[in-house]
């Protein structure tokens, strides 16, 4: 009966560590004070594999409160979509802003809509935003992790600097 006992609780901590790597934003403790200059580090060109395919970023030096990035998804030499966003200092913190587009560079999301992602936390080596973790490697490699919206899964992308 322990034993049966043990496996129950090893499988409930099993399915409940699913996302280890990322965090999600909690309206009542906010955002902690952050500046570009805390995300610096991710500027840059990157390229890494994930999701059966190519990984491709390009992150801009911090200017005017932003951080400028491009993203791009190659499958079977083919792009199959393209990221551009931000992050942007507000408040006296970071917010990581999107948007997606098709190969067809049609837009994904409504004109005047964009995805949004608060800043939860930072550490020593990572930067969380709800949903979305960068975590540096070392000065020539970075994580991020993702939790995909539709499946509620966390993907890592790993990536080396260009």
């Amino acid at each position: 009966m322990k034993k049966l006992f043990f496996i129950i609780a090893i499988s409930i901590f099993t399915l409940s560590c699913k996302a280890q790597n990322t965090l999600h934003y909690n309206d009542e403790k906010g955002s902690p004070k952050a500046t570009l200059e805390d995300v610096s580090w991710v500027s840059g060109t990157w390229r890494g594999e994930a999701l059966g395919g190519i990984c491709e970023e390009f992150w801009d030096k911090p200017s005017a409160n932003s951080m400028m990035f491009c993203f791009k998804f190659i499958k079977n030499n083919e792009v199959v979509f393209y990221e551009l966003g931000h992050i942007k200092e507000i408040e006296n913190s970071l917010v990581l802003e999107l948007k997606h587009f098709g190969a067809d560079l049609k837009g994904w999301e409504k004109a005047d809509e964009k995805q949004s992602f608060r800043l939860v936390k930072i550490d020593d080596y990572r930067v969380y935003f709800d949903q979305f973790t960068f975590e540096r490697v070392s000065e020539n490699e970075m994580n991020l992790y993702v939790i995909f919206e539709k499946t509620g899964e966390e993907v890592k992308f790993n990536y080396k600097r260009q």
